[in-house]
């Protein structure tokens, strides 16, 4: 059988890629800047086979766009709208179902996708995005909601439904909000967190394999506002909030919203600063065998020009030199990221396949 739009040899990929991809990282939730978590595909067809063969394709040219956004932006997505689903299908490293249901005709289904890093720096690097490999440790983040009828860390409450909005699992600076199933709400109570009950906080600590937990309170101010308050060590560095946040529409929804966002925009500022400072601070020189393609002389002597024109670039030795390519050495200071960063400053980007390292310009 073959799904609307998409061969039997994709499809038979992709199914591939679906099975090897099923299991999740460590940990109840995944965290990796190159995935996609929670994509949610409803889809009718002859039979419940039939949508569900088109949901996994669906479900990855949806991912795909997500992805481009969040890494890139809205425009560069909307840019690149024409790609069809085989387009994309080179992108896919795997998918793992989080939730489905089927019924005669229709499939309703979540997911996770995951991308190839390589391919997805290279892409981005097309419109000068740099793309870090390297996340920082992920974060616990227990957001308590005190108001007049009591304190909430597990019910529905705008602080906690503002920390989730963010999906900030696969971000820079990975932030998890526990799933508050049965196995977390049966361990800590928003009583226990906020007498930082050490035994049951550490506990979901472990639970989400996360470095660094923090509890995050919140309760209404006035005219609308939200003061919240978190104080703790991290693998950041000390986290010190105490701040009443008010959005412009007047509510303690929006002032949630906004109070969550700004805090985990501030993590990742420190997080990129940090790394910089590292970056900066490493004098120590690197090797790297890269391969170079090109098409002529002319182009290798320009794309050599920009490597040895790139920041922190100290050398390049050329190992072997063929007509339409060479393998060189590259002698540098600072770590890969910020080389890849430097290099698409010059117009290359700098990209990984497998053990293979690879230099091209920008498209």
């Amino acid at each position: 059988m073959t799904v609307r739009g998409l061969s039997g040899p994709i499809l038979a990929s992709l199914l591939m890629v679906y099975g090897l991809g099923a299991a999740w990282a460590a940990g109840p939730v995944e965290t990796n800047i190159f995935a996609v978590q929670g994509v949610p595909v409803d889809v009718t067809s002859t039979d419940a086979t039939a949508a569900k063969n088109q949901a996994l394709m669906d479900v990855q040219v949806k991912a795909f766009f997500m992805l481009v956004s969040r890494l890139g932006s809205d425009d560069i997505a909307k840019s690149l709208a024409k790609m069809k689903p085989a387009e994309i299908a080179p992108y896919l490293k795997s998918l793992s179902i989080e939730q489905e249901t089927s019924a005669p005709g229709r499939y309703i289904g979540t997911f996770t996708v995951r991308f190839m890093p390589d391919k997805m720096q290279k892409l981005l690097g097309g419109f000068n995005i740099h793309v870090p490999t390297k996340q920082s440790d992920p974060l616990v983040i227990l957001p308590v909601f005190r108001d007049p009828s009591g304190s909430k860390l597990w019910e529905d409450n705008p602080w906690r439904k503002a920390w989730l909005d963010l999906h900030a699992e696969q971000s820079l600076v990975p932030v998890i909000v526990p799933l508050g199933d049965f196995d977390d709400t049966s361990t800590l109570t928003a009583e226990d967190a906020l007498n930082d009950d050490p035994i049951k906080i550490e506990a979901i600590r472990k639970r989400y394999e996360s470095p660094s937990i923090l509890v995050a309170v919140a309760e209404p101010a006035e005219g609308g506002g939200l003061h919240v308050v978190m104080v703790g060590d991290t693998k950041l560095g000390h986290m010190q909030f105490n701040k009443v946040y008010t959005a412009d529409d007047g509510t303690i929804a929006g002032a949630a919203a906004q109070a969550a966002e700004r805090i985990h925009q501030l993590m990742i500022d420190k997080y990129k600063a940090d790394e910089d400072k590292i970056a900066a601070a490493d004098n120590t020189p690197h090797t790297l065998s890269v391969t170079v393609p090109f098409g002529s002389p002319t182009e290798w002597n320009s794309i050599r020009a920009r490597i040895l024109s790139t920041p922190n670039v100290m050398n390049v030795d050329v190992s072997t030199l063929s007509i339409d390519g060479a393998v060189i050495k590259l002698l540098y200071r600072s770590s890969v990221d910020a080389l890849q960063s430097n290099m698409q400053k010059t117009g290359l980007v700098l990209s990984q396949n497998g053990q293979n390292w690879f230099i091209q310009p920008t498209l």
